[in-house]
């Protein structure tokens, strides 16, 4: 097991993955550098293996599948995930292992958006994105995670042997902050300096289809994470178009003693009954939810056994 991995999924970053290898060796020389790529059609792959990094392969394309991969691959007591586009400081390296090997962190947070990146990114449609995921989360999971989509970040071993990776995107930072939040992990943010793209390189997110998979993701997420809370807002609104229908129903049997509306009546009957459903429906998966948060608690301590037992090794 090693102590430290620094781990780097790459596509096409043949102009910069050099200097981000370096900067790391540079930083943290006892760390282990391995970068995963993701079927580069340029020389990303040769340059690294000549920079001394541990070259690996994930051929199904995405970055989620390349994390999957390396999640399941390497074993460290702390890894930090950067990008190979050199946009993220190795400077703050050294202090997101610190929080992670001597203050218990499960998750370190490199926090572009409290300092340089709104003026460094060039894209605004980027940065209203970033802006509305976080509020987004902060809101629904009641979060405290300062940069949502970040891909700079450091875990701990507990972390990344128990995430289950789904995403296959881009989505999948997004992911891992819904995650540590409903498993009330130990989550830190870190203020770091983040600079754009080197000009020639270019960046794999597309801002539309991107950004539109990852509010899919929230709401699929918050539905799977909080259903008491997703179905119940169904079901409020449910009630509420019901009530809203039935009351001039309601009105005319009280003035005339007859209903002349049926067919609306009977709609309102049905969609009231799909109220009550919505609200059990929730009420059961909660529960399903809290047992399933009791289990992940058991397997944290199985999986800090084994981390135990490969240290010692």
């Amino acid at each position: 097991m090693d102590q430290i991995a620094v781990i780097i999924p790459c596509y096409n970053e043949e102009k910069t993955i050099k200097k981000v290898i370096e900067d790391f060796q540079q930083v943290l020389p006892e760390a282990v550098i391995y970068v995963y790529d993701n079927n580069s059609s340029d020389k990303t792959v040769e340059i690294a293996k000549a920079c001394g990094a541990v070259v690996r392969h994930e051929y199904m394309q995405g970055k989620g599948n390349v994390i999957r991969r390396m999640f399941r691959e390497v074993d460290a007591q702390c890894y930090i995930m950067t990008d190979g586009d050199d946009t993220y400081p190795a400077e703050s390296a050294p202090e997101m292992t610190q929080r992670v090997l001597h203050h218990n962190a499960d998750m370190v947070v490199g926090d572009r958006l409290s300092s340089t990146y709104f003026q460094e990114n060039k894209r605004p449609f980027h940065n209203f994105g970033n802006s509305l995921v976080r509020k987004s989360i902060d809101v629904l999971f009641h979060s405290d995670i300062k940069d949502i989509m970040t891909g700079y970040r450091a875990f701990s071993y507990e972390f990344v042997k128990t995430f289950p990776v789904l995403s296959q995107g881009f989505e999948i930072e997004t992911e891992m902050s819904i995650h540590a939040v409903d498993k009330n992990m130990q989550v830190e943010n870190i203020v770091i300096e983040y600079r754009d793209r080197p000009e020639g390189s270019v960046s794999k997110l597309n801002t539309y289809s991107d950004g539109f998979k990852v509010l899919r993701m929230i709401a699929r997420l918050y539905r799977t994470y909080n259903p008491m809370g997703f179905f119940g807002m169904v079901a409020l609104i449910l009630a509420l178009i019901s009530i809203v229908f039935f009351i001039p129903v309601a009105g005319d049997y009280l003035l005339t003693g007859l209903v002349e509306k049926f067919p609306t009546l009977i709609v309102c009957g049905f969609t009231f009954i799909a109220a009550i459903q919505s609200f059990f429906i929730g009420l059961e998966l909660q529960n399903s939810v809290q047992k399933n948060r009791q289990d992940f608690e058991m397997q944290l301590h199985e999986v800090s056994d084994q981390k135990k037992v490969k240290m010692n090794k």
